[in-house]
C-alpha cells in the first residue's frame, strides 16, 4: 500500500510535467521536444527570484505571467511558422530550442543541482496510518495536478476558447473560414502550457534539485504518461502519469536500479498493445 501511495504522489508530479505537453499536442499536433528544458527553464527562473528574497509562493506566482507571455511570443513568432502536414519543420525547431534553453543555463548556473527553499514545506509530512506517512509537499502537487486537470477540461468542454481549441485541433482550414484566427488561438493554446510548466519545474524545484541537463528526463517522463493515457485527453494524461509513478515505485522497491527502468517497460508494453492509449481522448 505504502508504494501505491507513493506512486500516487510521484504521479501527480509527472501529471504537471505532462499536462502542458498534451495540451500542445491536443490544440496543434505539435510534440514540443524542448519541454523539459522549459520547465527546468522555469524552475531555475523561481529559484533565481526566491534567492533575491522573493517568498517562494510569490516566486511561483511572478513566474506564470512571465511564462504565458512567453509561450505566447515563442508560438506566435516562431513555432507557427513550423505548422503544417509535415511534423520534421517544429521537431527540429523545437529541438534547436532544447539545446539553446540547456546550454544557456549550464553557461549561467553551471551544471551543479540546486533546489528551491520550500521554506521547510518539504519537510512536513502527514501519517495516514501506522506504517504509511506522506509529504505534505507531494500530497499539494497531486491536488495541484488535479486542479489544473480539472481548470483544463472545464476550458475545452464549456467556454468559447475551448470551443476554438477544438475546431482548430480538428480542421483548421474550416475553422479559418469560419472567422477565427488560427495562429492567435494556437499562441493562446501554448501560453496556457507555458504556465502548467511554470507550476511543473517550481514543484520540481521545491520537491527535489533541478539541474540544466535534467530536461531530456523530464520530457521523458511526460512523452510517456501522455502515451501511457492518451495522446490528447487530459484526465487520461493525468491517469497516465499516475500509473507511471506506481510501477516506477514497484520497480523501486523490487530493485532501486529498476524504478525508472520498470516506467520504460510499461511504456513499452502500451505502447504495442494499445498505442492509442489507456484512455483516448473521445470524440462528441
Amino acid at each position: 500500500m505504502e508504494v501505491v501511495v507513493q506512486g500516487v504522489l510521484l504521479g501527480g508530479l509527472y501529471g504537471l510535467f505532462a499536462l502542458g505537453l498534451s495540451l500542445m499536442f491536443g490544440v496543434m499536433r505539435l510534440t514540443n521536444i524542448a519541454h523539459g528544458d522549459f520547465i527546468i527553464l522555469c524552475a531555475f527562473f523561481a529559484l533565481v527570484l526566491s534567492g533575491l528574497g522573493v517568498p517562494v509562493a510569490l516566486a511561483i506566482l511572478l513566474t506564470l505571467p512571465v511564462a504565458w507571455a512567453a509561450g505566447y511570443a515563442i508560438q506566435r513568432f516562431i513555432l507557427n511558422g513550423t505548422l503544417g502536414k509535415d511534423p520534421l519543420p517544429s521537431l527540429v525547431v523545437t529541438f534547436g530550442l532544447a539545446i539553446v534553453t540547456q546550454n544557456f543555463l549550464q553557461e549561467m548556473f553551471s551544471a551543479d543541482p540546486r533546489s528551491i527553499n520550500s521554506g521547510g514545506l518539504s519537510t512536513l509530512s502527514l501519517q495516514l496510518s501506522e506504517n504509511i506517512s506522506v509529504g505534505v509537499l507531494p500530497v499539494f502537487i497531486l491536488l495541484l495536478a488535479i486542479a489544473c486537470t480539472a481548470i483544463l477540461q472545464g476550458i475545452f468542454n464549456h467556454t468559447r476558447l475551448g470551443r476554438a481549441f477544438r475546431a482548430v485541433s480538428d480542421d483548421r482550414e474550416v475553422a479559418e473560414l469560419m472567422g477565427l484566427n488560427s495562429r492567435k488561438i494556437y499562441a493562446l493554446a501554448t501560453a496556457m502550457a507555458f504556465v502548467l510548466i511554470s507550476l511543473a519545474g517550481a514543484m520540481q524545484g521545491m520537491r527535489t534539485t533541478v539541474s540544466p541537463s535534467d530536461g531530456p528526463m523530464l520530457l521523458l517522463f511526460a512523452f510517456e504518461a501522455v502515451i501511457i493515457g492518451g495522446m490528447g485527453s487530459f484526465w487520461g494524461t493525468l491517469m497516465g502519469a499516475i500509473l507511471l509513478g506506481i510501477t516506477q515505485q514497484i520497480g523501486s522497491r523490487l530493485d532501486p536500479g529498476w524504478g525508472i527502468w520498470a516506467g520504460h517497460i510499461m511504456f513499452l508494453i502500451v505502447l504495442v498493445l494499445r498505442p492509442q492509449g489507456l484512455f483516448p481522448k473521445t470524440r462528441d
